[in-house]
């Protein structure tokens, strides 16, 4: 089967949506499939066209950017010829083309299947609320054209303004979660090399964004010392330069910088030190706020090398701590419920580990990828 991926931003970009794309395709094509990405050129040093680890890139330059959104006048020319050469597209959500590519696809009969990833919700200001609007009409649009709508779980498609209008259309595919277990070795060289020995340990794996709440955090800090002096935060993603997170970055900086070494930025790290870092954690948390987060792959990645989780209650991202017991679901945007939260996880770990075949069992990607194989055959056959 030749399967055409679309979706705004891709790999080297680093999100929990590219990952999960990422994933996926390259799953598709271990198991004989042709796959195709159409993305941005996101950064002008990328290649136009690229192959990487068996799945073609074919990336649109962008002329300009509004908000985070970036503007590839050659997409839809690009859009229309990939869609004719493949058997099936699909279609990640939130994007502002979605509507176009779903067009596309009926108008070129070929079956359309949308990923609605999360709901789309940009920083205060005029322009980004006329964006969030534009986006959302798209993306209405492209359902009510698709042939079908990926949601990662039933709690966020009920929840989500645009999801539970279209409940007929709605399969449940967990998403992709790919962990190898962190060696012993491994985790203790990570310890050694970041000066982890003492101390607990909580951490977050995400992009610095003002809808991840890391300002809740800083200001639980004064309550998790008392019961936790030696307490480190470690930053594992993207802090500097995030697209539309200057200001966001700049207002908690001072903040950050006053806790000197108690808080450690490590950057992206690559597929092999990760299991080491979720091993490093006590604890990892995911201080979300907003329905921009629908899931948190991390969560579950954490979760696989024995590392237990402190969620916020929000539609979708309580579902990994709801579904194996392995954490705290704490209230959203709240600090003294947030240090509540990581203080029981922290006190009683041993309440909170599951066995990783547990785990295995609940987030196979084997099944994720049927799971795909099977919608967008139907989708094809119909």
């Amino acid at each position: 089967m030749k399967v055409l991926f679309a979706l705004t931003y891709y790999r080297p970009h680093v999100s929990g949506l590219t990952i999960y794309v990422e994933r996926l395709a390259t799953a598709l094509v271990e198991r004989g499939h042709e796959v195709t990405i159409l993305t941005s050129r996101h950064d002008a040093t990328l290649p136009r066209e690229d192959v990487v680890d068996g799945v073609r890139v074919v990336r649109a330059p962008v002329a300009f950017r509004v908000s985070k959104g970036p503007v590839a006048p050659s997409l839809p020319v690009l859009a229309r010829r990939l869609i004719a050469e493949h058997d099936v597209v699909s279609v990640h959500l939130p994007m502002f083309e979605a509507a176009m590519f779903a067009a596309l696809g009926r108008m070129l009969r070929t079956p359309v299947i949308l990923t609605y990833h999360c709901d789309l919700l940009l920083p205060p200001g005029m322009l980004n609320r006329a964006i969030d609007r534009t986006v959302f009409a798209s993306n209405w649009a492209a359902a009510k054209l698709a042939n079908g709508i990926v949601a990662y779980t039933d709690d966020y498609a009920n929840h989500s303004r645009l999801l539970r209008r279209f409940k007929p259309k709605i399969a449940i595919v967990p998403p992709p979660v790919v962990m190898p277990a962190p060696t012993p070795e491994a985790v203790n060289e990570f310890q050694r090399r970041h000066c982890l020995e003492g101390n607990t340990v909580v951490g977050f794996a995400s992009r610095f964004a003002a809808e991840k709440g890391i300002e809740h955090l800083i200001q639980a800090l004064p309550a998790l010392l008392e019961p936790f002096p030696n307490l480190k935060v470690l930053f594992a993603g993207p802090y500097c330069d995030v697209i539309g997170e200057d200001a966001y970055r700049a207002r908690l900086r001072p903040a950050i910088e006053a806790l000197g070494d108690r808080w450690e930025f490590l950057g992206t790290l690559g597929r092999e030190a990760l299991p080491a870092f979720y091993g490093s954690l006590d604890a990892l948390l995911m201080t979300s706020v907003n329905s921009t987060e629908s899931f948190g792959l991390v969560q579950v990645e954490a979760m696989l090398c024995g590392t237990p989780v402190v969620a916020t209650d929000l539609p979708g991202v309580r579902q990994p701590v709801t579904v194996t017991g392995m954490g705290e679901i704490v209230a959203i945007a709240d600090p003294a419920a947030l240090a509540e939260g990581i203080v029981k996880v922290l006190s009683e770990p041993a309440r909170f580990v599951r066995p990783r075949e547990e785990i295995e069992r609940l987030f196979d990607i084997e099944v994720t990828v049927s799971a795909y194989e099977r919608l967008f055959g139907k989708s094809r056959d119909t």
